[in-house]
């Protein structure tokens, strides 16, 4: 009954309770194969990975306050002698072996389990001045806590180059851990790799989702609702690194030093000129979570650029109405297109990337081999020249526009391949950061994900440059209500393994894997 306290009942019977034990974070360097070390060391040399470590397990919020980290006695003994104990933690060193002495160093205990370890850190005085608990190593004691109940994230430095190893750690439980951030990569010694969290967002493994009946999914079902609510738990450096925060920091900064200015709407905006936000496509997919995002839109709307469409009736019979203000009969009037019919949008987005330059008549036209698609070009450049710097989408035609609903936002789209990754920067003119570009991102990095797919790539980065950036004035109440909001992981993207050709995709081609936002944040457009 070791770590567990016998309570003595009035009528003499007698409970166990398990005492308390803090939870932890765990911090490993590991290959793809989760390989950690060869012949007790490290087989790199990686100082970068080396200062992440430190800053991680030294840096607290509280400056009375110090971590602990904890280690096996292998792991302990592998630390230079006048490196050890580390200094600015706690080190707390499990061992069985009752030869084993430490002289009475300073910031150093010894524990003979992990439990015992975690509950003398739950109990008086640590459970006051120790702020967050880190596992450390080496591979027995991380093979029991990687995934055990009491972790609460794993830290890892991921190493894509192949290095032998004779000691391994079991994969991340992707059932429970969703990834929180993860750095671009970065490449140090020849060793390509990155830093990424892992948070908890359920107690348990789940069995994984049938996908028999198709892959779509717009999140927030039963399955992906977390059961971990709150992710404070993580060291302040990491929590703030979360790319939600590259959106919601430049929506303050537009409200609080945007420029008043009058608009096309009538409605007035605050606004800035040139900015930039760029996102990690390699492990997650920049859905917003401080708000839910109508992901089913997204796709659908996307789908619709990519068959050439530009009847916004097509949407609307799919219960998507995102176009229907500039398709209305008095929209179109007040834009000078009195004869086009409702509905038609002209020669927006789609007619633009699969028929530039043909002649526009009406949303009903067949345009099957007219004008140029840019689309296939794109498509063809990367798989047969991927290092072509003309790898380029526009849905800027200067002679089409009087003859557009609306003049394309988001208008220039450029592709990028390295490393076997694809990556996308497009240029947006015009952007609404309250309702617009949270679809914009969402739709962009799809667009990117599915030409990837499509390539045989793996999506990499996606950088948004934008134009006049702004936030109407009606916007700006619920913009400060979404702002304290906390972020959530974002969510997974799944692709139907399938499909390669890029006009055979349907909705439910397209799944996403732990989208558990916060509620919806009404906000009205401005047409």
């Amino acid at each position: 009954m070791a770590g567990d306290t016998l309570v003595k009942l009035p009528n003499g019977s007698v409970n166990t309770h398990a005492d308390p034990q803090r939870t932890y974070q765990v911090v490993v360097a590991a290959t793809r194969d989760m390989g950690i070390g060869k012949d007790g060391k490290l087989p790199w040399r990686l100082p970068r990975d080396l200062k992440f470590f430190k800053d991680v397990t030294v840096t607290t919020s509280d400056p009375v306050k110090k971590n602990a980290v904890i280690m096996g006695r292998k792991t302990w003994e592998s630390i230079p002698v006048e490196h050890r104990p580390l200094p600015g933690r706690l080190n707390v060193v499990l061992t069985r072996s009752g030869s084993f002495d430490i002289a009475t160093a300073e910031n150093v205990v010894i524990c003979g389990s992990m439990a015992s370890a975690l509950e003398l850190l739950a109990a008086s005085p640590y459970c006051l001045s120790i702020e967050k608990v880190f596992v450390i190593g080496g591979g027995q004691i991380l093979r029991e806590a990687l995934n055990a109940p009491g972790c609460d994230a794993i830290h890892i430095t991921e190493i894509e180059t192949d290095i032998a190893c004779d000691t391994f750690i079991p994969a991340v439980d992707a059932s429970v851990f969703q990834p929180w951030y993860s750095s671009f990569p970065l490449v140090e010694n020849s060793i390509r790799y990155s830093f990424t969290t892992y948070v908890r967002v359920r107690n348990s493994t789940v069995e994984p989702l049938d996908q028999t009946n198709g892959m779509m999914s717009g999140g927030c079902s039963d399955s992906d609702k977390f059961e971990v609510k709150k992710f404070s738990f993580l060291p302040k450096m990491i929590f703030e690194k979360h790319e939600e925060y590259i959106y919601l920091r430049l929506v303050q900064d537009i409200i609080s030093n945007g420029v008043l200015k009058d608009d096309r709407t009538g409605t007035g905006t605050l606004s800035t000129f040139g900015c930039q936000m760029r996102f990690n496509l390699r492990k997650t997919f920049p859905l917003l979570t401080t708000k839910k995002v109508f992901w089913r839109g997204v796709v659908e709307e996307l789908l619709w650029f990519i068959s050439g469409s530009t009847n916004a009736k097509v949407l609307q019979e799919k219960g998507i109405h995102i176009w229907d203000g500039n398709a209305s009969r008095d929209y179109l009037d007040s834009v000078g297109l009195m004869d086009r019919e409702e509905g038609d949008l002209g020669p927006v987005y789609g007619f633009q990337w699969r028929h530039f330059g043909a002649r526009y008549t009406d949303m009903h036209a067949d345009y099957t081999g007219q004008g140029f698609d840019q689309l296939l070009d794109v498509i063809g450049k990367i798989k047969d020249n991927p290092d072509d710097r003309r790898i380029i989408l526009s849905a800027w035609n200067p002679s089409d526009l009087k003859l557009m609903a609306l003049p394309p936002c988001h208008m220039f789209a450029q592709f990028y391949v390295a490393n076997g990754e694809l990556s996308c920067q497009m240029y947006q003119r015009s952007a609404d950061m309250g309702l617009g570009v949270p679809f914009n991102i969402a739709s962009y990095a799809l667009l990117t994900c599915i030409i990837a797919h499509v390539c045989d790539l793996v999506p990499g980065d996606f950088v948004h440059v934008f134009g006049d950036t702004h936030v109407y004035n009606t916007h700006v109440r619920p913009l400060q209500e979404q702002l304290q909001k906390l972020p959530k992981p974002f969510p997974i993207l799944k692709i139907n393994p399938q499909k390669k050709d890029i006009d055979s995709f349907v909705a439910s081609d397209f799944k996403l894997v732990g989208y558990d936002p916060h509620q919806k944040i009404a906000m009205k457009m401005a047409v």
